[in-house]
């Protein structure tokens, strides 16, 4: 393999999933892998298709340096499960929706996101849409942590 293709999946893919999105090709770019390593992402329901992600989402990361003003949100389809290598989702419930395609057609297994951080025992990224600020910063440590320990499966992977 010389490419990793990367999606990440929450409900709407205007808050976390388009976030994590943001923050690994960050990541991704400060290890010199953007050549490398493909990183979209999009949500199990269609009621955010084209719209940009949400503001608090948009305010939180660029305090952290990551801009996500310009992605726009799609829906999850099942010919993802055969264009990426890696299907990695926010929440239990996201996982369930991946995985009843997956079970029908096969192609690459959709696994929490979560499970690749070293910093917590959560397995969920908790939805932020309906709390306040911190619940966006909660997300944004999350995902920083789960990005390094994905990053590093997938250096080894592709070496």
């Amino acid at each position: 393999m010389d490419q990793a293709r990367v999606l990440f999946v929450c409900l709407g893919n205007i808050c976390r999933s388009p976030t994590a999105q943001g923050v690994f090709e960050q990541v991704v770019c400060e290890a010199g892998m953007e050549r490398r390593v493909v990183v979209d992402s999009c949500g199990t329901g269609s009621w955010h298709v084209g719209k940009a992600p949400d503001s608090r989402a948009i305010d939180a990361a660029l305090k952290r340096g990551v801009d996500i003003r310009h992605l726009r949100a799609r829906q999850f389809t099942p010919d993802d499960l055969d264009v990426f290598d890696y299907i990695l989702v926010m929440d239990q419930q996201n996982l369930a929706d991946t995985r009843s395609h997956w079970l029908q057609r096969g192609g690459t297994e959709p696994q929490l996101f979560l499970s690749y951080g070293a910093g917590s025992e959560c397995l969920d990224v908790p939805d932020p849409y309906y709390g306040g600020e911190r619940g966006f910063e909660t997300v944004l440590d999350l995902i920083e942590d789960a990005s390094r320990g994905l990053l590093d499966q997938i250096r080894e992977r592709l070496s």
